[in-house]
Order: C-alpha cells, then structure tokens, then sequence
C-alpha cells in the first residue's frame, strides 16, 4: 500500500533524492538550486524539475577540505562536500544566487570541480533600492533566457502564468498547515512541518501540492496528534534543513508553533503577484519583501515587525535564534533582534551551531532551562 500524508512525507524526507532519481531515469532533468533568488517557478515553467539542494548535518565534511578553506559557512561547505562525494551526481544543472559571500565563492569551485550541464549565478543585489529593484529585474530577465536556452524552447507566457498559479497554491496549503499550529497543544508538531516541507523541496511543485493536501486532510481529522499543552516557542534563524534541532527542542517540554527560516515560512508564504510582468512579481516575492539578513534595509529595529506579529499570532511565549558558525548576515542582526524581542517581553535563547549538531546534549540543557523560564 502506498505511503500518504504525513507518513509520505516522511519517506520523502529520509529518502532526500530518490523521487529525484526516479524522475532522473524517467527523462526528466533535475535542476538544483540553492536558494529561492532563483525562483523556481522558472524552471518548472520550462519543464525541467527544481531540485533544493540539502547538506547532510549528519555526514561530517571531508572531501570538501581538499578545496575550500574550513573557516567559512559550514552548510555551504556540507553541500559542496556532498556533491565532491557524488551525492548529487543526478543533477542536469546547479542554480545558485549571490545570498551570500560563501555561496559566490562556491558557486565557482563547485562548477569547476563539479561541472553540470547547465550552471547559472544570479546576481542579488544587497539593498533594496528602485535602482536595486531593476538591477534584480534584469539578472532574472537573464535567467530566464538562460532556462530558456538549456530547455531549448522558450518559456511560453501561459507556461510561467501556469507556474506561478501553481506555487502560489502550494504556498496557500502550507499556509493552511502553519494555521493548524495556533491551537493549544497545536494539531501539528513543529518537527512534522519541517519533514513536510524539506520533502516538498526535492518534489515537482504538483506532487508537492498532492503532498500538502494529503497531509492537510490528515491533520484535520487527526486524533493522535500532539496532546500536552507546553511551552510556545517560535524558532527563527539560519538555514535548517534537518528536523534534529526542531525535535530536540520538542522534546523539552515545548512546541514548535511558528518559524522564521530558509525553509519555512520566511519563503514559503504569500503570494507571487501575477500581472502583466511577471518577473516584477519575482523581484517583490523574493528581493523586496524577502526578510533575509543578507539584504540590508537599515539600522531602524521595526525591520523585526513581522516577527513581532507572528510570535503574536501563534501565541509564542518565547523565540529560539538560531546562529550557524560565520554567518556574519544572521551574526550583525543578533544583537538587534533579541533587543528587539526583549522590548516586546519575549524572552529568547541563541543557539549557535557549526551544522553538525555534536553540542546536541549541552543544548538541551540549555534549552530545558530556557523552557522552564517560558513556561
């Protein structure tokens, strides 16, 4: 009997690239991508399957040290080390976007030592600016003809409409999951969310919608859900795409109600506005209204607004920061959003990480101690 719902996205999650692999031998070609700068409701559009790149918090770094210095981003030295070991040999075409220093400088070793078929930058900018707005309008203008030319055919305008129309539905379910998680004790554990969404990322965006309707269905009618009432927390901070950290944090007494990452609602909520120029929706969906650190938007601390309103919304009692070693965009925010938090009598804990999780014991030390505090 085949998996559905959340057992499925299990599945999904533990397997990482099977589904990927089978669309492989299919004919498909799988395009991998590092970060949403890349929208991928681009190369969808053009047929191919966008693929999210993960690490492997679970396999040390090793081949990679033959390349790429230590001191730098240890989730973009994880994944380049995976692609050395022939991890992701699938891929037809590796996008990445300068969201950082770390991931343009990988950008060129890994097309270097690892060449694909089709490899694209797309260049961000760091602030948002007009001028800014059309800088970003023109390099994904670039992309696009540069999707266009290794699909060989150009993208139709009812193609990406199409696309997009489809994203936008996905993110309109996951919503409707998020919505799930305000109820006390919430009806969906935050480690679930997570299992849910990571599967998502290496699914084409349909089966992800089939996906996120099974599991909605499930949840809704549900009867062996989270049950104790506990602490709320909201978790917010780096890249994490392994459930390791959200379940530990779960298991002190705590529950995982909302998020603010990478993976999650940071880039998984909204709407990409589809008018007469679609690339204009991409530069608002994922440039201007994207809350990454990496784009600066000034000194003035209401940048934090929206987290304010989502601890708000979710009933969160406390927040959990969590830091990856240099990352100097998440680092330089730090010290103004727990001032911030703290102004809006939400308590935090830092949780600083070198993506191995080998402090996984003294962490959950800390957090119990921080949990009773909430409580």
């Amino acid at each position: 009997m085949a998996l559905r719902g959340l057992a499925r996205a299990r599945a999904l999650y533990e397997a990482r690239d099977d589904r990927a692999r089978e669309l492989k031998a299919q004919g498909k070609r799988i395009v991998g991508y590092l970060c949403y700068f890349a929208p991928p409701e681009i190369l969808e559009a053009a047929g191919l399957v966008p693929y999210r790149i993960r690490g492997d918090i679970r396999e040390r770094v090793t081949d990679a040290d033959q390349y790429v210095e230590p001191y730098g981003c240890p989730f973009v030295r994880n994944t380049f080390d995976q692609a050395v070991k022939g991890r992701y040999d699938f891929l037809d075409g590796v996008v990445m976007a300068h969201s950082c220093d770390s991931v343009q400088r990988m950008y060129g070793i890994w097309t270097h030592y690892r060449p694909a078929a089709f490899t694209h930058m797309v260049n961000v900018p760091h602030t948002v600016t007009p001028a800014s707005e059309r800088f970003f309008h023109r390099e994904l203008g670039l992309f696009k003809e540069r999707v266009e030319a290794f699909a060989g055919a150009r993208i139709d305008d009812r193609a990406l409409e199409a696309s997009i129309d489809l994203y936008n539905r996905t993110r309109e379910l996951v919503w409707q999951l998020y919505q799930l998680r305000k109820s006390d004790p919430p009806l969906l554990s935050g480690a679930e969310m997570l299992e849910v969404l990571i599967a998502g990322g290496g699914l084409p965006a349909a089966e992800f919608e089939e996906l996120l309707r099974e599991v909605t269905a499930e949840v809704r009618s549900r009867r062996d859900g989270p049950s104790a009432k506990r602490a709320r927390l909201l978790f917010y901070g780096c890249i994490n795409d392994d459930v390791t950290l959200i379940r530990l944090v779960e298991e002190c007494s705590a529950h995982v109600v909302m998020d603010d990452t990478c993976i999650g609602a940071r880039s998984l909520l909204g709407r990409v506005t589809n008018g007469d120029d679609p690339l204009a929706g991409f530069v608002r969906y994922y440039f201007t209204g994207f809350q990454c650190p990496r784009t600066y938007r000034g000194t003035d601390r209401s940048r934090f607004d929206y987290l304010i309103h989502a601890a708000r919304q979710f009933q969160a009692q406390g927040v959990v920061l969590y830091i990856l070693s240099f990352c100097d965009p998440h680092k330089l925010d730090l010290v103004d959003v727990r001032r911030y938090l703290q102004d809006a009598g939400l308590p935090s804990l830092v949780l600083e990480d070198d993506y191995t999780l080998t402090n996984l014991e003294s962490m959950r030390t800390r957090i119990q101690a921080f949990v009773e505090m909430v409580a």
